[in-house]
């Protein structure tokens, strides 16, 4: 096996001077860069991937080179050791690929058009010029680029341009900074632009397929983060400018590069006069985080890709801090309750799942670390535990510090929490470490034991396991005095129950706000008590206990059919908190049913018992003055009653759509999913399959065509299936970068799931062409377990994934997603029968 190391302990590059000479037209590209810095040892190497090196120079001498593909390098030797000048010309190719240098499609009236962009993490500006591509390796760069230009286009980078001549756009130096952080982008481009209170040049740009209204939204949120920012941080914004760019093919959501930051479009324009609020809440969130890098992963950044945490793990929770800041009637702070929260909790539950800080080489293996659930969502958990331990004040106070000391420079998650710990004066690392470098993460049992209230810890997992004994400091947050903050032990106990429940003269809980990683199992005196009490208790508590009750169960700590009678006590709620946990809970039971069953039609039942009252109340269309809960509970209740096929809600969807079968764009748009979606199940012809699909391709409007991608998966005739399928592979049609959203709809209904899983094993070498290689590529596979639960699909996957086990950047995700549909099956058969006859009698 091919031994990786790191090129940067031979040869440290301080200055990069770069040309490139860029022709759409052919996709070719050549270049000419000078590395400037110290070599360690005569024998480097530096990195390149896919570029036909034509010679290497030392001050003006040819220098003798080999290439090694397998480990992306240019191997020199050098006349001798210290100051060294290298010049390596080559010629490279533009790849439809979304990585390293590549064109954008698409279309304005009808013309087809295209513009260049970047993207560079993680190991990909080898594909764009030789340097030595790792974050420890920074430097400043020059940078500039001749292209086959047209009239009015637009060119950009990380730095403002400084001077064009004969053709040539130079830029200035930028700051000291890690190659994949290296951005630029051209073509025929619209913009709007802001400046901040300290005077950040900050603007937004898209192609001109959009409505230039679209841009306002981002440019508003992105120029009040940066000054929540520089604020927050106590450290300005280092850079004269903050470009957000919107590109029409990339397959990240969004990229921080210094300067210059990507996009995805659905993720930066949308329509300010009709976006359904959760749309709004998810574009300012992602703006948010990518701009919280600026300073955290830009400004300092980790030293190598085992602390990827570190930089997006902050940003994650960053993101929500600066939206609750500057949007604080939007309660931001819920959302993440309802996604980020049990997105950790279910995938950290499975064996075998990767701890937040990961040892790790292989390119392959760099990218796979890009877990959304686990260095995102987890990560962002545990930084949330930090900040409700040690306040804002100190928080603040460190990161300052922490900026002060390590700016334009690599840091590792001890100098983190160094930094927290001397500004909070508490070890904050013994806290941390324990949920950082174990995967996992426990349940804690608190019990009545001969009178006695106990607690004790052990890891929570979902599914087959292997006990490791693990134990963590757990910050326990309880409403009862006499239990303590931290509690690092397996056992423990508080003391006389009766006394302490009549002191403090409420049921016994922990992890109030459900800010810490754990969950909680209670005792059947302890949760009877909590049950009888649930009304008085706060939405982010009812949240929480249904949350850990569907975990426990999914667990098998508890039983299904024991959850099932709780729902209608929820079902009233008006807080999107609460409904959104309870429709968690009630989808959750589908698994339990075969479809267009007898048992199916007594689910449908119960659902139309838990939301008929709530669709009465508030229908289809959006009522003036209505709360932000109102317009996000919404969506869970025609969903809902959709499913349970209320009459009611099927017609009045039906009147909507005929009332605006012109103009579907402007459809409430909180609602206009349903109202597509409703029609393609219920009302479906070829007619209206092709007119949706031709709405999908014509439209520039993101929110729109996820949208209507939602509803043409919802497609039942097999014909028409086979139809769609056939587009998969149609770039013109579905988007490489689109292609996982309509996979996995497909594959999420039933009358196309043969189809679809068909498709994907029949085509997965297109499939790893296409887009294999990037760090959505996995996905693929967590999709499919997110679907299959029959042991017929389980023996189909095992069969088509176990030979791909050895395959780099896939051999965890395939692993542990036999694990996951592997305990949905065996969860299925033994508690069929007894969730069944709590779903009917729930239902009556």
């Amino acid at each position: 096996m091919t031994e990786f190391k790191h090129f940067f302990e031979t040869f440290q590059p301080e200055h990069y001077e770069i040309f490139l000479d860029i022709n759409r037209e052919n996709k070719k590209f050549s270049g000419k860069t000078t590395i400037s810095g110290n070599a360690k040892n005569t024998k480097i190497a530096i990195h390149e991937k896919d570029l036909t090196i034509k010679s290497v120079q030392s001050d003006g001498h040819d220098l003798s080179f080999n290439i090694d593909p397998e480990l992306d390098a240019i191997k020199i030797e050098l006349p001798q050791t210290g100051k060294t000048s290298l010049t390596i010309s080559y010629t490279a190719t533009l790849a439809d690929s979304m990585m390293g240098i590549y064109p954008s499609y698409y279309e304005v009236n009808g013309e087809k058009k295209q513009i260049i962009g970047t993207q560079f993490e993680t190991t990909f500006a080898r594909q764009a010029f030789p340097c030595i591509d790792e974050p420890e390796a920074k430097a400043t760069f020059d940078l500039a680029i001749k292209f086959d230009e047209k009239p009015g286009e637009t060119i950009l980078a990380n730095m403002p341009e400084v001077r064009e001549k004969d053709g040539v756009h130079y830029f200035d130096t930028t700051m000291r900074m890690s190659t994949y952080l290296v951005a630029f982008a051209f073509g025929d481009l619209q913009s709007k632009k802001t400046s901040t209170k300290s005077g950040v040049e900050v603007s937004v740009y898209s192609t001109k397929a959009h409505p230039i209204k679209q841009l306002d939204f981002a440019l508003d949120i992105a120029k009040r983060s940066i000054e929540f920012y520089e604020e927050f941080y106590q450290t300005p914004y280092p850079l004269p400018q903050s470009n957000q760019l919107a590109l029409p093919d990339f397959s990240a959501g969004a990229m921080e590069n210094w300067g210059l930051v990507t996009y995805r479009e659905a993720y930066l324009l949308l329509d300010p006069d009709n976006t359904a609020l959760n749309t709004k809440q998810l574009v300012a969130t992602v703006i948010a985080h990518e701009l919280a890098h600026q300073w955290f992963g830009d400004l300092v950044t980790m030293k190598w890709w085992d602390d990827l945490w570190l930089n997006e793990s902050f940003a994650n929770m960053m993101e929500y801090v600066a939206v609750d800041a500057i949007e604080p009637s939007w309660n931001i702070w819920e959302t993440f309750q309802t996604s980020d929260v049990p997105s950790a909790l279910q995938r950290d539950a499975t064996d075998g799942v990767q701890s937040v800080h990961v040892q790790v080489e292989h390119p392959a293996e760099i990218d796979a670390l890009f877990d959304g659930s686990i260095v995102y969502a987890k990560g962002a958990r545990m930084l949330v535990m930090v900040r409700a331990l040690i306040g804002d004040d100190a928080l603040r106070k460190g990161l300052k510090n922490y900026f002060a000391a390590h700016h334009y420079g690599n840091a590792t998650g001890h100098d983190l929490w160094s930094a927290l710990g001397d500004a909070s004066g508490i070890d904050v690392s013994a806290v941390m470490n324990s949920w950082l470098e174990q995967p996992g993460y426990p349940a804690v049992a608190a019990a009545v034991v001969n009178g006695k209230l106990t607690i004790s810890q052990q890891q929570f997992f979902i599914g087959e396991n292997q006990e490791a004994g693990r134990l963590w400091q757990i910050p326990l947050n309880s409403n009862y005095d006499s239990v303590p903050a931290i509690f690092a032990d397996k056992n423990l106990t508080i003391g006389d129950y009766s006394e302490l429940r009549k002191a403090a003269g409420e049921p016994f809980r922990l992890n109030i706000g459900n800010n810490s990683h754990f969950i909680v199992k209670y005792d059947k005196t302890l949760l009877s008590d909590i049950l009888d009490d649930i009304n008085s208790f706060d939405s982010v508590s009812q949240l929480q206990i249904l949350q850990d009750l569907r975990l426990l169960a999914e667990g098998r700590q508890v039983l299904y059919a024991d959850i099932v009678p709780l729902l209608m006590r929820f079902s009233s709620s008006r807080s999107m908190l609460v409904n959104a946990a309870l429709y968690r809970v009630a989808n959750n039971l589908k698994k339990f049913v075969t479809p267009k069953s007898d048992e199916e039609k007594a689910l449908k039942v119960l659902f139309e018992k838990l939301s008929s009252k709530q669709f009465i109340r508030l229908g289809w269309k959006p009522k003036p003055s209505e709360s932000n809960d109102d317009q996000l509970t919404r969506p869970y209740v025609l969903n809902a009653a959709l499913y349970a096929e209320n009459d009611d809600a099927i017609s009045s969807a039906h009147d909507l759509f005929v009332d605006n079968a012109d103009k579907l764009l402007s459809l409430p748009a909180g609602v206009r999913v349903y109202v597509l979606a409703n029609e393609m199940k219920n009302f479906a012809n070829t007619a209206l399959f092709d007119k949706l699909l031709t709405a999908y391709h014509d439209s520039s409007d993101a929110s729109f065509k996820e949208d209507l991608r939602v509803a043409i998966t919802s497609v039942t005739d097999s014909s028409l299936i086979a139809h769609l399928i056939e587009k998969f592979e149609d770039a013109d049609v579905i988007k490489p970068q689109d292609l996982r959203g309509w996979f996995y709809s497909l594959l999420a209904n039933n009358n196309a799931q043969q189809a679809a899983w068909d498709w994907i094993r029949k085509d997965w070498d297109w499939l790893e062409d296409t887009v294999g290689g990037d760090m959505e590529f996995a996905t693929y596979i967590t999709v499919i377990s997110m679907v299959f639960r029959t042991p017929e699909r389980l023996t189909e996957f095992k069969e088509f994934f176990e030979p791909k086990l050895n395959t780099p950047g896939l051999t965890r995700e395939i692993s542990m997603d036999i694990k996951v549909i592997a305990n949905r099956v065996d969860l299925v058969e033994a508690e069929k029968t007894s969730v069944i006859a709590a779903i009917l009698e729930a239902g009556r």
